[in-house]
């Protein structure tokens, strides 16, 4: 079973002025054979996915497939109940009056794509995470970073800092423990 708190390794950590010089640092580390390699913001930037050759995420299928699920339990348990467990004859509508049925089909739809989407990110992401560690807490307000693990498998601490100091990193820490 997965610990709550998150697996710690170390690495080296490269910080640069604003967005645009991380995001053409991310797009060279990808270039130079770094491929678990990750970039820490304050807000989200346009074109890092691409510039660190990240891959569509699987999420969408995730809620297509619990919105069918929910679908198809909901149109299953409405024709059920109403044609074949307790059949009623209102006003002289067939059965399976499947008009009637659209909006608790749609409800629980949404519902089961939602929940499942929000499990699934839950177990990607690992979470919940208990005290994460920090590189450095201006991350989250003015600095950007690009922090490359010890488990990379082009990750030598010097090759990485002399890498990091070609492409213009501003400052660069060793992270014990991330």
């Amino acid at each position: 079973m997965k610990s709550l708190y998150c697996k710690r390794v170390s690495g080296v950590a490269a910080f640069f002025e604003d967005e645009h010089k991380l995001l053409e640092a991310a797009h060279k580390t990808y270039q130079a054979g770094y491929r678990k390699f990750d970039s820490l913001t304050p807000f989200p930037v346009h074109g890092m996915d691409d510039a660190m050759g990240l891959k569509r995420s699987f999420l969408p299928w995730v809620t297509l497939g619990g919105g069918l699920v929910g679908g198809s339990l909901a149109l299953w348990f409405q024709w059920w109940t109403s044609a074949v467990d307790w059949p009623l004859n209102i006003g002289g509508k067939p059965l399976f009056s499947w008009p009637a049925f659209v909006p608790i089909i749609f409800e629980l739809t949404v519902l089961i794509g939602a929940l499942s989407t929000f499990g699934a990110l839950l177990i990607t992401c690992g979470l919940p995470k208990i005290d994460p560690p920090i590189i450095d807490p201006a991350i989250t307000s003015h600095k950007f970073c690009l922090f490359v693990p010890d488990n990379d498998v082009n990750y030598n601490e010097q090759r990485t800092t002399d890498f990091f100091k070609s492409i213009g990193a501003v400052e660069i820490k060793k992270v014990a423990e991330f």
